[in-house]
């Protein structure tokens, strides 16, 4: 894909807004050279050229040669060799983004093009946090193979939070998260909502059937830590109404919690299907919360701006099709 003009003027001294200008002035009327900008977006999410170069399959050289004649094309240096790999320059971290954006739009073009075929073909990449991914993953990956025997499915694993980042970026094409921030960018469909409990050891005190708010700082309790979707809605639902609770233990995932639950540690918050998680001869007690009550929710999350593949569409469909209450018991 190439594109002739002329080439813009160079700032001695470039800044911030300079850079954009000059990559938009780049993409309309440079010789812009695609692999080029795949070359230097390998680089920056490997580290290093040397590592670069080994995914890619080239000489370091070669890479090295590649990414200077792109920087020579913008007048600009991208990156800076340190002795741990590479450093994105500022001028560097302003045409990431473009760059994965370019090369993503380039994918979707030849992806609709193929999917002219019958069977789509080409690659989809989904978000999910991990406690979806735990129980869901192997469902979705049979089923898409069933229905997609010619297309490549990743499953890419994160918190909510980084997974709604990506999906902005362009590094995911759809994604099921928990009670994502509104944004513009992107478009939400519940898929799943359920409400949370206070879970505890079967050796600590009976649990009443329901548990009000203000109750639960009565309760030491061993926590996700921010910034996981579960602990950011319960922090969000007491905060305003002054309940502090009593945390004694951080951890990072709701598989982590359930063990020191069992041991007597600490009691938790966990969503209904969480519970689900716990091994066969692990005896736990759980308490509805409220009222109010505190409900968690699923979304389905895709890119408005980007307009969606065959391969997208219908994975998004496929996603639906899914029963997630059967396979929730992660987070």
């Amino acid at each position: 894909m190439m594109v002739h003009c002329a080439e813009p003027r160079i700032s001695a001294e470039p800044h911030a807004s300079y850079i954009s200008y000059a990559f938009s002035q780049y993409v309309g009327t440079i010789a812009m050279d695609l692999q080029q900008l795949r070359y230097f977006v390998q680089v920056c999410e490997a580290g290093s050229f040397s590592r670069a170069a080994a995914v890619l399959h080239l000489t370091q050289p070669t890479l090295s040669r590649q990414v200077g004649l792109l920087e020579a094309d913008l007048g600009q240096r991208l990156l800076e060799r340190t002795g741990r790999g590479v450093r994105l320059t500022d001028a560097g971290q302003t045409l990431l983004p473009h760059a994965r954006g370019l090369l993503a739009a380039a994918q979707r073009a030849r992806d609709e093009m193929r999917d002219l075929h019958a069977s789509p073909i080409g690659r989809v990449t989904v978000g999910l946090p991990p406690r979806v991914a735990l129980t869901l993953t192997a469902p979705l990956v049979q089923a898409f193979r069933e229905r997609f025997p010619r297309a490549v499915i990743t499953v890419q694993e994160g918190l909510s939070l980084h997974l709604r980042e990506w999906l902005i970026a362009g590094r995911l094409d759809v994604a099921l998260l928990f009670d994502p921030q509104a944004s513009a960018q992107l478009s939400y469909e519940t898929v799943l909502r359920e409400s949370l409990l206070l879970v505890c050891a079967t050796t600590q005190a009976p649990l009443a059937a329901r548990v009000g708010l203000r109750a639960l700082a009565s309760y030491p309790l061993v926590l996700p830590s921010a910034p996981n979707a579960i602990r950011s809605l319960v922090d969000s639902a007491l905060r305003p109404r002054g309940v502090a609770l009593n945390v004694v233990a951080e951890v990072g995932a709701v598989q982590t919690v359930l063990p020191l639950v069992a041991r007597g540690v600490a009691c938790t918050i966990l969503p209904e299907s969480a519970v689900a998680l716990r091994p066969a001869d692990v005896a736990l007690q759980w308490a509805a919360i409220g009222p109010p009550a505190i409900r968690n929710t699923l979304v389905l999350a895709t890119a408005r701006a980007r307009p969606a593949t065959r391969l997208v569409r219908e994975t998004a469909a496929l996603l639906r099709t899914l029963d997630f209450r059967a396979h929730q018991g992660a987070a």
